[in-house]
């Protein structure tokens, strides 16, 4: 069931090793997509001008920030624009399969109502004789054929309908998977950051021709920090119309929707905003135990929090 959503995790980065390795929790998984060697052509298509943006993230000095490409969808080329420091704890946390397992489950069930419903003895037909007398058959006594010991007979204590599988996953667990999922996206290098889903023209072969030319894959997810109502028309127009490409909001991100597409493109202003919300969601449910130590640990180690 799973492999279907997560079928190139145990590929290509040597993710399983990673797995079982005794390193930190927090370490930073990134470096293995820099450690490979680019693919042929990168080079020629980075602009003489690339810089590295700077961004303010709030994260423990001692942990090593993630990077990636900022692009542009004005072109068909790989248009890079500068080079993005990213939240270790978003883009670089250990990934932990049984969470996203624990997600993709959970979105799978929660909505199912089962209507089902299994007739007991009074709703079956017939049986409203007594099959044969009570003595003298040497046969064992019923006193109707649609008991639930008979076949064709009522069910007893059956499913009568309005079953509903719903139930709470603690919004840490979500938050959770989500880390994990995008971390899996960047490690893998199927994540593409963007400026803007601002493209020049309407035409869906647009869209597929950029996601030729960047090796995006067949199914392509596009997330930004904006209501559909107010995306570009253009973006809109193209996107309805290409099969394998769809479209969400930072409101509806979800871990099912990760894992079913090949490539996530993201905005710049959608990563802000899911780095602040996931975080938030993240710190809220420390244990006050445990944070009364913090200060102490991070005076004994040389860390000052930022």
């Amino acid at each position: 069931m799973f492999g279907r959503f997560f079928p190139t995790v145990m590929k290509n980065v040597g993710l399983g090793n990673l797995l079982f390795s005794p390193i930190c929790n927090r370490c930073c998984i990134s470096r293995l997509l820099y450690s490979q060697a680019p693919p042929i052509g990168v080079a020629e298509r980075i602009s003489p001008a690339s810089l590295l943006l700077e961004r303010d993230v709030d994260h423990l000095p001692h942990l090593e920030k993630p990077q990636a490409w900022l692009e542009s969808l004005a072109t068909r080329e790989s248009n890079k624009l500068a080079i993005l420091d990213l939240h270790p704890d978003v883009f670089a946390t250990f990934p932990r399969i049984d969470i996203l397992h624990r997600n993709i489950q959970w979105q799978k069930v929660y909505k199912i109502i089962d209507t089902k419903i299994e007739k007991n003895r009074a709703e079956c037909s017939g049986g409203g004789r007594k099959p044969w007398r009570q003595k003298g058959s040497g046969r064992a006594r019923h006193g109707s054929i649609r008991s639930p010991i008979w076949k064709n007979g009522g069910k007893a204590h059956g499913a009568r309908g309005g079953r509903t599988y719903w139930y709470v996953l603690p919004a840490q667990i979500r938050a959770w998977g989500l880390r994990v999922a995008m971390t899996v996206k960047h490690t893998q290098d199927n994540l593409c950051i963007v400026d803007s889903l601002d493209v020049p023209s309407s035409d869906p072969q647009y869209l597929e021709d950029i996601g030729k030319e960047r090796y995006w894959g067949e199914s392509v997810l596009f997330i930004d920090h904006k209501p559909i109502e107010d995306m570009p028309e253009n973006f809109m127009d193209a996107i309805n119309r290409v099969k394998m490409y769809n479209f969400l909001p930072t409101e509806g991100v979800n871990c099912y929707s990760l894992l079913k597409h090949e490539t996530l493109v993201m905005t710049i202003d959608a990563v802000n905003f899911l780095e602040t919300r996931l975080m938030s969601l993240t710190n809220r449910y420390c244990k006050p135990e445990l944070e009364k130590d913090r200060p102490i640990i991070e005076t004994q180690l040389g860390l000052t929090r930022p």
